[in-house]
């Protein structure tokens, strides 16, 4: 008997237990004749609403949340263009604001928040003077507009950032007057500036934990001391250091005070990245098999930014083509020679199987990066190229002198995962027959470009252009690694890899001189860090140097899902032939990054 009435006492205990928790929470109710639109925003801006939806039940935070909720609620009207609301919250009969947090109830049960808003009001008379030359200010800052509180603010900003564009750095507001004419329901604003005295750029001092040479430092950020002030200038500062990848941390600030020459010093804190660094990477595609890559890079090498990287990939794992090893080596040095350009040495060790040919090859280049603008590069050099080939024209070497060019100029939003902008990259190599090798120069180009559209960008237009072209030498005269071929996840998806090629007959096959390649997807947003894609892929061989001429042509299309992590969307792609008579079935592609 002793046991049943033990558990029946527990059973109490824990229903009172739970009674009195109940008792403890509070209603809060929201009355108001707002729209709907307004009361979800109010309703979120509401520190009392998300202390009910937490279960919050002590009553100095229920108080602390309901006299913070007048001034949260009032900036959320005013934002909406609401200047004569009226606010009142009730906590158990009693008006929030006149309770003490010092002497509280021993509890709450209810808050009622009633929100009036009233009237909405417009612009009426709106100044912001003096301004500087072109000076846009926000268009919604004009007579007749909803007055929405935000917008005196963006017009304030816009009018000093335009001050500072014309190099005077200390621009500031000097006095602002706003008046709600509440009869005539409208909110006049005048704005004063004080643009200050135009500046040049004077000193750039340096602070933080760095262990990079400050002389190195000067000559890699190059500031252009004396100049006339403009933000941009130092945003090209920032993405300088950036570029060297030393730094974890880079804070550029304006020293308080000007000069007595009239310059102003720049003060850059920078904070050293770790030393070292070790990554990899995997793609897989059901035909070409598996993809490891690694790399290991060292920082800073000689505290001179420098940096020494090795990049290794093994390619063709568990896939129907062959095994392809590739090892790199690339040493870089930033402000070498010139300011505004970046010593380059590389080396290449490449073992390619491919369905046409197997190939050796080594790689030496020496070249340097140049700063172009703060959305280009440019990269010329000097290497020599030796390689070994067996393909159906038999056992050759190969040897070249040769001169590689390359210039790209990115605008996308995001590399990874691009919304917006545009991407253009081109590669032209000469290259120079050693020991009877033929002569001759290798063009390539990639174009791409990418719109949104619909509510939120939930919809995305990527397009891609990819055009090559060797001249001054036949391709039976070529390595096969220079030359073109089509099919596989970088050119046409849903066709086997490299399977379009030129026909010798007698069952020969080899590369082409010219290649075209078109690309379509349209991306759309289904859900959270959800996203569907459309593609279609379209690619063509020729055997002269104009692509698209005399050449043989083959497409496919497919389906993929993407899911968006923090460092770029995980890409799922499955794709089919629809032209050409390369391939048959389906595909499957699996990666990190958009495929373009």
């Amino acid at each position: 008997m002793g046991r049943p009435i033990v558990l029946q006492m527990l059973r109490l205990t824990a229903a009172f237990m739970v009674c009195a928790t109940t008792a403890q929470a509070f209603d809060v109710r929201f009355e108001t004749d707002a729209g709907d639109d307004l009361t979800k925003r109010l309703r979120t801006a509401s520190a009392v609403v998300e202390a009910a939806d937490t279960d919050v039940t002590a009553p100095e935070e229920i108080i602390a949340a309901v006299q913070s909720d007048y001034r949260a609620l009032i900036g959320t009207l005013y934002r909406e263009g609401y200047y004569g609301p009226k606010i009142s919250i009730k906590v158990d009969g009693r008006e929030g604001a006149s309770m003490s947090l010092i002497s509280l109830p021993p509890r709450i049960d209810s808050v009622v928040i009633e929100v009036a808003p009233g009237p909405r009001f417009v612009f009426g008379d709106t100044t912001v003077a003096p301004l500087a030359q072109n000076t846009e200010l926000p268009e919604d800052f004009r007579r007749s507009e909803v007055a929405h509180s935000y917008i005196v603010g963006e017009a304030t900003d816009a009018a000093i950032e335009s001050w500072r564009e014309a190099s005077h750095a200390k621009a500031r507001p000097k006095a602002q007057t706003v008046t709600a004419d509440h009869p005539n329901r409208t909110l006049d604003v005048d704005i004063e500036i004080d643009p200050g005295p135009a500046v040049t750029l004077g000193r750039l001092r340096f602070t933080g934990n760095t262990t990079v040479r400050e002389d190195r430092l000067w000559r890699i950020a190059n500031l252009p001391t004396g100049s006339a002030y403009h933000p941009e200038k130092l945003d090209l500062v920032t993405k300088r250091l950036q570029r060297t990848g030393t730094f974890r941390s880079i804070t550029l600030r304006e020293a308080e005070a000007l000069n007595d020459d009239g310059s102003l010093d720049i003060i850059a804190t920078l904070v050293d990245e770790k030393p070292r660094r070790f990554g990899f990477g995997a793609e897989v595609s059901s035909l070409e098999g598996g993809t490891l890559s690694a790399y290991w890079m060292h920082r800073n090498l000689t505290d001179n930014a420098d940096r020494l990287r090795f990049d290794g990939e093994i390619s063709g794992l568990g896939g129907n083509t062959g095994i392809d090893v590739t090892v790199s080596g690339t040493y870089r040095r930033p402000a070498t020679v010139t300011r505004k350009t970046t010593l380059v040495l590389g080396a290449t060790m490449e073992h390619l199987d491919e369905p046409d040919f197997l190939s050796d090859s080594g790689e030496f280049t020496l070249g340097f990066d140049v700063e172009t603008s703060p959305n280009s590069t440019f990269y010329g050099g000097i290497g020599y190229r030796y390689s070994e080939v067996e393909d159906d024209l038999g056992y050759r070497n190969f040897s070249h002198l040769i001169l590689p060019f390359e210039g790209s100029r990115d605008t996308r939003d995001n590399s990874l995962n691009p919304t917006q902008g545009t991407y253009f990259e081109a590669e032209i190599m000469p290259f120079v027959g050693l020991d009877d090798s033929a002569s001759g120069v290798r063009v390539f180009a990639d174009g791409r470009g990418y719109l949104s559209f619909g509510g939120d960008d939930r919809f995305t237009l990527a397009g891609r252009l990819q055009l090559g072209s060797i001249s001054g030498a036949e391709y039976t005269e070529v390595p096969p690694d220079m030359l073109y071929f089509s099919g596989g996840g970088g050119t046409v998806r849903g066709q086997p890899y490299q399977s379009l090629d030129v026909d010798l007959g007698g069952g020969n096959e080899t590369g082409g001189s010219s290649f075209v390649g078109l690309s379509g997807e349209l991306r759309a947003k289904v859900k959270g860090n959800i996203s569907a894609v459309g593609f279609y892929d379209l690619g063509g061989i020729g055997t002269t140097a104009l692509p698209g001429e005399d050449a043989e042509w083959h497409a496919g299309a497919g389906l993929g899902l993407r899911y968006n992590t923090g460092f770029g969307p995980i890409r799922f792609d499955l794709a089919a032939p629809v032209s050409g008579d390369t391939g048959d079935g389906i595909q499957i592609y699996i990666g990190i990054g958009q495929a373009f």
